[in-house]
């Protein structure tokens, strides 16, 4: 299998397959938007409160896959390819029981307590009907998540770009056909949006089986041998990729309460935000993509033995994500009305968003030194630490955002500027860790 090196050849090599993947991923949320944006501001509103209250839950699916990924990435690194298909089975059994227990959450605790927090009923309607959908998902969506971490962790990140181009262009044709209503379906606003993603996980957790099993994958690594589960294997799994679970959902969860106190401001300054968060998300993906090879190629070295060449990846891959992000704002700082256009027709909408999508132009260079330093160092394996500076960070972004929208009744531009000292902290506390040398001595 590929060798990760600590190399700009390298590091591209493996990060270049993941931006472009994710490219197609959020692209697929950016278009998911820009129709239900046609639909009104309730319909958008609601969207970004189901949607992202169904991401900060996904995001425990998602970190696990992140800690499976960083330890796959370690027996890679040490060629013990024996010992990947123990790690990524005992990962799924996990994973399946996590998506059994958010669809039960979903089910019987969820309405009473968005309702619970929602100013608005309409909003809070609207995202139970998103949600009543979106639970089916959370199963092939994990599955998916698994097998990007298996293909992630082995330095085989090419095919990430063919699976979520599949999941992307199945989501957009089915998005037209269900929320309009065309080619004699129904139209079923937000709930085909809930629909048309829950079938595109569907197909695409179809299609790394089929390509898994034409590339000789599963028996190569035997996959889905479906091994007795055995708490060995358990033991580092869980070291690693539950602090990087719980990392994973704090963050977002946090994202999900901000957006709260965004509802209390006004529909409209909700509304803005979710087209905001659209296109912040898509601006994001170079420096996702780099954060992820991060944790790759670090865990990779390690397990190489060249735990030296840490410091000066992490430098290298840092210098990267700034010149990117520097040269993408651009369109943030010169274009925010033309950007808010293409998610809404409403004149009152795009001039509410044009003053956020200028506040995200220096959150995104926050977030370039921000995530590449904290990957860098869950990378090492010190996810634990890692978990400790994201709750402080987390404590202090949502305090700060609380204070500015309730107590001085600030507006939405002000508040979303507290995503610049939040990732700010995230990397300085990151930078902190790694300086200090103490993760060389981290066994797994």
């Amino acid at each position: 299998m590929p060798e990760a090196n600590n190399t700009y050849k390298s590091i591209w090599k493996i990060s270049y397959p993941i931006i472009l993947g994710l490219t197609a991923q959020n692209l697929m949320i950016a278009i998911d938007t820009a129709f239900l944006g046609r639909l009104g501001e309730v319909t958008l509103g609601a969207s970004a409160i189901g949607g992202v209250f169904y991401l900060s839950l996904v995001m425990l699916g998602a970190g696990f896959s992140i800690g499976t990924q960083i330890l796959i990435g370690r027996r890679n690194g040490e060629d013990k390819k024996h010992l990947i298909g123990l790690v990524f089975d005992h990962a799924v059994y996990f994973l399946i029981a996590i998506a059994f227990l958010l669809f039960l959450f979903l089910t019987f605790i969820a309405p009473s307590f968005l309702h619970w927090f929602l100013k608005s009923d309409m909003i809070w309607t609207e995202s139970l009907i998103y949600l009543d959908y979106r639970r089916f998902g959370f199963l092939f969506g994990f599955m998916v998540l698994a097998f990007n971490a298996f293909y992630t962790g082995i330095t085989r990140t090419r095919l990430l770009i063919l699976s979520t181009t599949v999941m992307a262009v199945t989501n957009i044709i089915l998005d037209y056909i269900l929320i309009f209503g065309h080619f004699g379906l129904p139209a079923m606003g937000i709930a085909g949006a809930a629909l048309a993603t829950n079938i595109a996980e569907f197909v695409t957790f179809g299609f790394f089986i089929y390509w898994s099993h034409q590339n000789k994958m599963l028996s190569t690594c035997r996959l889905f041998v479906f091994h007795r589960p055995n708490w060995k294997q358990y033991r580092p799994l869980l070291k690693v990729a539950v602090p990087v679970m719980f990392q994973y959902f704090l963050a977002h969860a946090a994202w999900f309460v901000f957006f709260m106190v965004i509802e209390q401001i006004s529909e409209t300054a909700l509304a803005a935000s979710n087209i905001t968060r659209s296109f912040y998300m898509l601006l994001m993906i170079p420096v996702l993509g780099l954060s992820s090879a991060t944790n790759t190629i670090v865990s990779n070295l390690i397990g190489q033995g060249n735990s030296r060449q840490v410091i000066s990846l992490i430098r290298k891959v840092l210098m990267i994500a700034l010149s990117i992000t520097l040269a993408i704002v651009q369109l943030n700082i010169f274009m925010p009305a033309q950007i808010a256009g293409l998610f809404t027709s409403d004149p009152a909408l795009v001039e509410a968003s044009i003053p956020l999508l200028r506040v995200t132009s220096l959150a995104l260079i926050a977030f370039a030194f921000g995530m590449i330093l904290f990957s860098g160092l869950s990378g090492t394996g010190k996810t634990m630490v890692a978990l400790l500076i994201e709750i402080l960070s987390i404590t202090f972004y949502l305090l700060s955002a609380f204070i500015l929208a309730v107590v001085f009744n600030a507006s939405a531009p002000v508040v979303w500027f507290v995503e610049v000292v939040y990732f700010t902290m995230l990397g300085l506390g990151s930078l902190m860790y790694l300086k200090s040398g103490k993760w060389r001595i981290y066994k797994l």
